[in-house]
């Protein structure tokens, strides 16, 4: 089988509203596709940078996949969160990325959002917190119902991912 290791590390965030980020992350892949090693998601440690208003995460992505074809080629999806004074979490935003198909080293900027609600959600999230979040994290990466949501962008999230791809010409397996 044809197999693609991702190497790398999600660097941190900026040009989000508030400090006190921390990141849940997965890699979501085709019917076609088997993990040999690594883990498929994570979460980040908090960060509260306290000068330049940048997040530094530095957490490390490492997965091994074995495939049949590129049908089905991974995903990386995002959800950052805010974590108050009160040691409240509340979403920041959801993105995704597609894990690019070329190897080598690459540098990726992930671009969020998150749902605004009705006008009435956005005056409650402004005084208590919280706000609307999705039902389904599936639609992070599935364009199904998406576009019925109303958005608001957020931050940015910064990537590093080395791509390695091994025995795709062996198997006939063409990107």
């Amino acid at each position: 089988m044809a197999e693609v290791h991702l190497i790398g590390q999600i660097i941190g965030a900026s040009k989000f509203p508030n400090q006190s980020l921390f990141c849940k992350w997965g890699i979501h892949a085709g019917g076609g596709w088997k993990v040999i090693s690594g883990l498929k998601e994570g979460q980040t440690q908090v960060d509260s940078p306290a000068c330049d208003g940048i997040t530094y995460w530095c957490h490390p992505v490492d997965i091994h996949f074995a495939t049949k074809g590129i049908q089905g080629w991974p995903k990386l999806h995002l959800q950052v969160y805010h974590l108050d004074q009160f040691g409240r979490s509340e979403i920041y935003g959801y993105g995704f990325c597609h894990v690019p198909t070329a190897p080598g080293c690459h540098t990726l900027e992930c671009v969020t959002w998150r749902p605004t609600g009705t006008l009435r959600d956005q005056f409650v999230q402004y005084f208590l917190g919280g706000g609307p979040q999705l039902k389904n994290p599936d639609l992070i990466y599935s364009g199904n119902d998406r576009y019925r949501l109303q958005t608001e962008t957020m931050g940015v999230v910064h990537l590093e991912l080395g791509v390695v791809l091994r025995n795709f010409d062996k198997y006939g397996v063409e990107c």
